[in-house]
């Protein structure tokens, strides 16, 4: 394939801090921070009151792990719908997370204020697919971090035409870039891109979609970025998809981009009873650990019913950190082990040359990254499997294979066709076998919880077992 000035040399990428002589933001140099506190934990926390906010701020703040800080926006603010917040507020109806804008800077810096700081660094998150708001007042607020991107905050969220959602965040990098020049701090955009749709999409397109919105991040100015990852369905699968995507990064990553990989705990249907949903929590932080991913993005055994509290999301933060823990220790013996005890090597299923052509047919139709999405969900080369949003193709189908992996159903017109897991003759996925894959994770891990399987993780037995009632396992 022909290049377009877009790509790097191998081995160019780092996940260091980069040499721009800039202070640093709060996120930038995360592995770092990582290799020494232990894996990130971060919570998808949420409340429209600002006292409430700021509480969960704090209790996120003093959990015994090390945590990160979230602002999650509501769902009116996301689609600029104010009057909506405003008229919530005023009636004193709770919302589904923090509406940043209408609240606006000083009562921002108010939830902030003596909590954030290098110690405990917080990142905006808001799923909005036109993110100018909320942009300048975090930015007036003297926030630095948020996420989201092009392609994963329009898709899955809104009736956005992809190229306006485009060309609203190629405008939002710019302005979010000039923090460093104008205030000597580096601002940091976390893509989205690896949760697409939550579940039955395969990893190599989440690879793809989420390495192309980090260059794409890249080329409107902004120099330190994560990437992301959704835990599946298996976890041979999901540890391979993550050393693929750690290795494509550093390939494709321009010099001295300031990265690292966040992994999210299971965005599908959520186990019902509290021992499956922290059995699936305590698997998602050793995937973390066995990743080498700097961040976990952590739900709740809540999460399955409603929107979890303060303190459920504190003991989901502490339940992670200390899997998280037990794993590293775990994979230390592991190393200082006799040879012949070691685990054998992961097999190459061929989610690495699926994502390296997805990311190469993108890059060769425009040196405009943002133009390049574009054509390419127009041709198709780009389909996220079960997403209605008008630009998406939708041809792509996933589904669970025998063996309880992701896998391609059908491609479409991806140019995967002949690759292992991307070719041969097409799986017909009916309605019955879509209901079924979809509840596949919540079922398997209130299975293992009502035989006991719960504890199986390392560090997580006693937190499990003790917070099981009868009546929860009885639901599975």
């Amino acid at each position: 394939m022909t290049g377009t000035g877009t790509r790097t040399a191998p081995g160019t990428g780092t996940d260091t801090a980069p040499g721009t002589g800039t202070s640093p933001g709060s996120f930038v140099g995360l592995s770092e921070v990582r290799r020494a506190r232990g894996l990130l934990v971060q919570p998808r926390m949420g409340f429209s009151d600002p006292g409430q906010m700021r509480r969960g701020l704090a209790a996120t703040r003093a959990a015994r792990a090390a945590t990160v800080g979230t602002l999650t926006l509501d769902s009116y603010t996301r689609v600029k719908d104010y009057a909506s917040v405003e008229r919530a507020l005023a009636e004193g109806i709770p919302l589904n997370g923090y509406p940043l804008v209408t609240h606006g800077v000083a009562t921002t810096r108010e939830v902030l204020d003596s909590l954030r700081g290098p110690a405990f660094p917080v990142q905006v998150r808001h799923g909005s697919p036109l993110p100018d708001d909320i942009f300048a007042t975090l930015v007036a607020a003297g926030l630095d971090a948020t996420e989201g991107g092009p392609v994963s905050y329009c898709l899955p969220y809104s009736r956005v035409p992809l190229a306006v959602a485009t060309e609203a965040w190629a405008r939002c990098c710019e302005q979010f870039a000039r923090l460093r020049d104008e205030h000597g701090t580096e601002p940091h955009l976390e893509s989205f891109g690896g949760c697409m749709m939550g579940q039955l999409c395969p990893p190599s397109l989440l690879i793809a979609i989420t390495l192309l919105e980090g260059l794409f991040f890249h080329q409107h100015g902004i120099r330190s970025v994560s990437l992301s990852f959704a835990q599946g369905t298996d976890r041979r699968q999901d540890e391979e998809a993550i050393g693929v995507l750690r290795a494509l990064a550093t390939e494709f990553l321009p010099r001295g981009t300031d990265w690292h990989i966040v992994l999210y705990t299971y965005m599908g249907k959520y186990p019902r009873t509290r021992a499956g949903g922290l059995h699936l929590l305590g698997e998602a932080a050793e995937l973390a650990v066995r990743g080498g991913a700097a961040r976990l993005i952590v739900k709740t055994p809540a999460e399955s019913q409603r929107i979890p509290t303060v303190e459920e999301n504190v003991e989901a933060l502490e339940f992670a950190g200390a899997a998280a823990a037990a794993a590293e220790e775990a994979a230390e013996a592991e190393k200082a082990a006799p040879e012949d005890g070691t685990p054998a090597p992961l097999p190459d299923t061929g989610i690495a040359a699926e994502a390296r052509l997805l990311v190469e047919a993108v890059l060769d139709l425009d040196a405009d990254i943002g133009k390049a999405l574009v054509t390419a969900f127009a041709k198709g080369y780009l389909d996220v499997p079960y997403c209605l949003h008008a630009d998406n193709r939708g041809r792509a189908r996933g589904y669970i294979d025998a063996a309880g992996r992701l896998a391609w159903a059908s491609v479409g017109a991806m140019p995967l066709r002949g690759v292992t897991g991307g070719g041969g003759r097409e799986h017909r996925v009916g309605s019955t076998e879509l209901l079924t894959a979809l509840s596949y994770v919540e079922r398997t891990h209130d299975r293992l919880a009502l035989r006991g399987g719960a504890s199986d993780h390392p560090g997580a037995h006693h937190e499990v077992d003790a917070g099981t009632t009868a009546s929860d396992l009885r639901q599975a």
